[in-house]
This record gives C-alpha cells, structure tokens and sequence, in this order.
C-alpha cells in the first residue's frame, strides 16, 4: 500500500517534474513528484471540475485530497478576498502544494496533511471540492462524502468529479442520502460532475 497516491508516507523514488498549465484563465506553474495522483500533468476529470466549480466572492472553500493543488489553487484565484483549506493523506502531495502555492504567489491557503477530513476543525465551508480517490474503494469516497456534509454550512456545496464506471450511480445516490438536493451539473467524456447541497 505504500506506493499508492493514497499512502500517507509514499515510498516511490523522486521524480520531479514541472507543468506550465492554464487554469480558469490564470497561469500556473506546478510541480509534480512521483508517489503523487496524476503526476504526470492534471487529469481531465480535475480540470472538469475546474471549469464547472462556482465559488462566491469571499467563500470559505476545502479542496479534499489536493494532490499537488490544481484544484484548490485555482480557487485560490478566484475567489482572493477568500481563503482556501487543502487536505491531503499523502504528505510528499502537501509538501508540492506548499511550494506550488509559494511558486504562485497564492497566500490565501492553508495546506495541511490530513486522514479524509479528520485534521478539519472548521464546520462553516461554503464549498467543499474533491476529485475523490477512487482507487482507495467506495467506503473512502462515501466517508468524504458523509465527512463533507459535516462540515459544510446550511446553503453550502459539495462538488465532486466521478466518471460513471468508476461509480457515478452509486456516488450519487449516497450524495442523495445525505444531501437534500444533488444535481449533475455537467458531464464531459464519462465524467460527472455533481454538486450537492446542504439545505435546512
């Protein structure tokens, strides 16, 4: 288990490697590392999910299972006057998103290691953001799911990236289990994107 993108400590050799990549109109400059989810350049269900997710002037937002920050770093952008929570189990993905966040000139993140959202004390998120780990097995992505619900404010979002054979039914009648309003707000190449909100 511990060459896995999901390890807490992985052990596969160094190999860094730098992307120059255009996000919601914003360049960035990331760097990537072996042992870390889709090192070798985002994944297009992440950038799915960039181009769809809505973020509101001033929102709190957690980017679960950061990796190297494509996802959260974004946000970070788009919404300046905000601030940024990104997680990861994985503590080589959170050492890159630190140096990608500094690389960047993004100060609007707090970037920590953390088991799901165990390390999460805050409780008033207006939005939640995860690419889940899918390899990791439904019973991690339904706990993210469950844990997100948690921690999001009444009127808050959870937006999740999931192709449909990788579980999309599934995932969504778990989201609709837990959240009064679920809906699939794109899809793109098998890639579903949904957002579910927590309503009173």
């Amino acid at each position: 288990m511990s060459n896995h993108y999901y390890s807490d400590k992985p052990q596969t050799a160094h190999d860094r490697k730098t992307t120059e990549v255009v996000l919601r109109g914003y360049s960035l400059r990331l760097v990537t590392d072996a042992g870390v989810f889709s090192k070798n350049g985002i994944d297009y269900g992440s950038r799915v999910l960039i181009d769809a997710m809505e973020l509101q002037s001033g929102a709190q937002v957690l980017d679960v299972g950061c990796g190297y920050g494509p996802i959260g770093l974004t946000a970070a952008k788009l919404v300046p006057d905000g601030h940024v929570t990104m997680i990861d189990i994985n503590e080589r993905a959170v050492e890159l998103s630190r140096e990608n966040a500094k690389e960047n000139g993004i100060s609007n993140v707090t970037i920590m290691q953390s088991n799901l959202l165990t390390g999460i004390k805050q409780h008033d998120f207006d939005v939640i953001l995860t690419n889940p780990p899918i390899r990791a097995g439904k019973e991690t992505v339904h706990a993210i799911f469950e844990q997100s619900y948690l921690h999001l404010k009444t009127g808050g979002a959870l937006w999740i990236v999931i192709q449909k054979k990788q579980g999309a039914p599934s995932a969504k009648a778990k989201l609709e289990s837990l959240f009064t309003r679920v809906e699939e707000v794109t899809k793109d190449k098998g890639y579903r994107i949904f957002k579910a909100v927590k309503e009173e």
